[in-house]
């Protein structure tokens, strides 16, 4: 008989999100899951992870399936999942399903886009789902023949060395899937300057998100006409277009 496909789940919610509830229960449908998440919302987090300090890991009691809590990052978790939980190398890492998009540029201050990243460091095919609600009460119903198949068909046709997939679920009415690129977008911020009951100036970041791009290729593009998003993003950073340019510098001869 054969094995079933073993598949880790995580998020930056917290294990207690609605979001990875409903992601567990549909990763149940495909294979042995394992669960290992933090305890305690880590959003935003990018690829931080816990080098100042320790970390906890409990198990939790009487769940249908293995679930951990970690006190640490969303990378944290991928970590001490492949070196301290698992038996056996997990054949897919799903991350989610995040409360609010992470299309475009808030890729690169996802927590759950960073577990999933980890994840394809390792050579596991990952996927990091978001949907475009950032309500905690979110209903994530609309979109479980939509996950269950990008899961199904990363495990059936892989994905290729050194990249990973970036999912964003449109909040309603889904019309269908579109593989995209990313939008060149940024975020306009400011800081709100306060002053605490004693004296002492503090600061909550604020800010509102901008596309610049006009393409119909994008991932808010797809968004905003209620198609699922894909987006397949890599983590070598380089610009390999740079390099010729660079190299006709003037490096040598440095005082």
């Amino acid at each position: 008989m054969s094995q079933k496909p073993l598949i880790l789940v995580t998020n930056d919610d917290g294990i207690n999100a609605p979001g990875i509830r409903f992601l567990i229960d549909v990763m149940k449908e495909i294979g042995e899951v394992v669960v290992v998440a933090p305890d305690s919302p880590q959003s935003a987090m990018g690829h931080a992870i816990t080098i100042n300090s320790t970390l906890s890991l409990e198990k939790i009691k009487n769940t249908e399936v293995p679930e951990y809590a970690c006190s640490g990052t969303p990378v944290d978790c991928v970590k001490i999942a492949l070196a301290e939980v698992l038996d056996r190398r997990p054949d897919l890492c799903v991350s989610g399903i995040n409360h609010g998009s992470n299309s475009s540029i808030n890729v690169i201050y996802s927590g759950t886009m960073s577990a999933a990243v980890e994840a394809g460091i390792e050579g596991i095919p990952a996927v990091g789902f978001s949907l475009l609600d950032f309500s905690w009460n979110a209903d994530f119903t609309h979109t479980r023949p939509y996950v269950k198949k990008i899961a199904e068909q990363i495990l059936a046709q892989g994905i290729q060395k050194g990249v990973v997939l970036n999912v964003n679920l449109p909040k309603e009415n889904i019309k269908g899937i579109k593989v995209c690129r990313q939008a060149k977008a940024s975020w306009e911020e400011s800081f709100d300057k306060r002053l605490s009951p004693h004296g002492k100036e503090y600061y909550w970041l604020s800010g509102q998100f901008v596309n610049h791009d006009v393409g119909e290729d994008t991932d808010v593009y797809a968004l905003e006409n209620n198609y699922v998003s894909i987006v397949p993003v890599q983590f070598d950073l380089t610009a390999y277009h740079a390099i010729q340019p660079i190299t006709n510098w003037d490096l040598k001869d440095v005082d």
